[in-house]
């Protein structure tokens, strides 16, 4: 059995997934929907969102955002909809194609001139 691995993460991504959990939780509330309902919805175990809300890294990220679009958490931008989001993906594409394939560190190129 793989040996978990023990990763550090920075202050904002903590706080970024704090919040994240914590509006889910508020909204889960506020709809008046059971943790089992919020669950069966988005496809997951009642621990897994359970997890969810407590903010645990370790949540597939697929689940977190299927959570949030059913509680009707805008993720981006509140003025965002679906045709803004599908166009910010085409640019995003379309830079894409214009960097390179792989990112390389240029070599050192050593004097052996003695």
């Amino acid at each position: 059995m793989p040996k978990s691995v023990t990763r550090s993460h920075s202050r904002y991504t903590k706080e970024a997934v704090t919040l994240l959990s914590r509006l889910i939780r508020v909204a889960r509330i506020e709809r008046n929907l059971t943790a089992q309902e919020v669950a069966e919805r988005s496809c997951i175990s009642r621990s897994m969102l359970q997890r969810i809300e407590k903010g645990d890294l370790k949540c597939e990220i697929g689940a977190v955002f299927e959570v949030a679009t059913i509680l009707g958490i805008n993720l981006f931008n509140a003025e965002q909809s679906s045709f803004t989001m599908a166009k910010n993906i085409r640019q995003t594409e379309e830079r894409l194609t214009l960097l390179p394939q792989k990112v390389r560190k240029k070599t050192k190129v050593i004097n052996d001139d003695f």
